[in-house]
């Protein structure tokens, strides 16, 4: 029998916001070229992701990891907060 090997999507993004329990809003960036006209574009995806210990504050550079759905939206987890920071006002 053959072993699997799981390899769960990795994501760094800030988190955004942290109004709810044990949930963070972690805004991802990401960049793509256009197929027409090849220019660089930024492209910024919204996550929800679980937070158990509501550790993690706005302004925070978390790493994220893929998980099984926890609700309607969540289906990420916070590994570790990388950079404690501080909120752009």
């Amino acid at each position: 029998m053959k072993e699997s090997q799981e390899h769960r999507r990795q994501w760094y993004g800030n988190v955004v916001s942290n109004k709810m329990n044990k949930t963070v809003v972690v805004a991802v960036e990401r960049s793509v070229i256009h197929p027409v006209y090849k220019k660089v574009l930024r492209r910024v995806t919204k996550l929800k992701a679980h937070d158990e210990g509501n550790l993690c504050k706005v302004g925070d550079r978390v790493e994220l990891s893929e998980t099984r759905p926890i609700s309607k939206d969540k289906h990420w987890r916070v590994v570790r907060v990388m950079v404690k920071g501080q909120p752009e006002k």
